[in-house]
């Protein structure tokens, strides 16, 4: 179940790249995770569903990989944006990024039916290539973190190419 922000970044994503199964508001059977700034740091809050569990009780590696990944890139979006002077609900087209690596640690399991809280912190490496270490935590405890090197989308990824 997912907490609704006003001002995510995944709300300002064209329609043709609004539907990941992680993050996109369009994507009606994905998590639509959504990206928002806490300060200086972004964040993301997502209660996990029964599916997705691993075993009783305990969340699925695989999702909370994912809640990493789109957290990640949505965090690179809102970092760029920013840059460049904006902010989401500018009506201003965000940048949009696709993932070049992704590396999680699980640091203990997750528990189900807790919400959890995925908190970034976003660095630039190169103009079109950013890297964002993100934290997962069950209430106050950290359940994992990973790194994504998150790079602007190919324009081989859009309709007209």
């Amino acid at each position: 179940m997912k907490e609704v922000f006003a001002a995510a970044i995944q709300d300002d994503y064209p329609d043709d790249y609004a539907w990941c199964y992680g993050c996109g508001r369009l994507n009606k059977e994905g998590h639509q995770f959504q990206t928002v700034w806490e300060g200086e740091h972004t964040k993301t809050v997502y209660t996990p569903e029964p599916e997705h569990a691993a075993i009783p009780g305990f969340v699925y590696g695989g999702f909370i990989a994912s809640l990493i990944d789109c957290h990640s890139t949505g965090s690179a979006s809102l970092a760029l944006h920013r840059k460049n002077g904006h902010e989401p609900g500018d009506r201003v087209e965000p940048p949009r990024f696709v993932t070049a690596s992704l590396c999680v640690d699980f640091i203990r399991p997750t528990p189900q039916h807790v919400q959890l809280v995925a908190k970034g912190i976003v660095s630039e490496i190169h103009p079109k290539k950013w890297k964002v270490m993100t934290e997962v935590f069950a209430e106050d405890t950290l359940c994992a973190k990973g790194e994504v090197t998150a790079v602007i989308m190919p324009s081989a990824f859009t309709k007209n190419s």
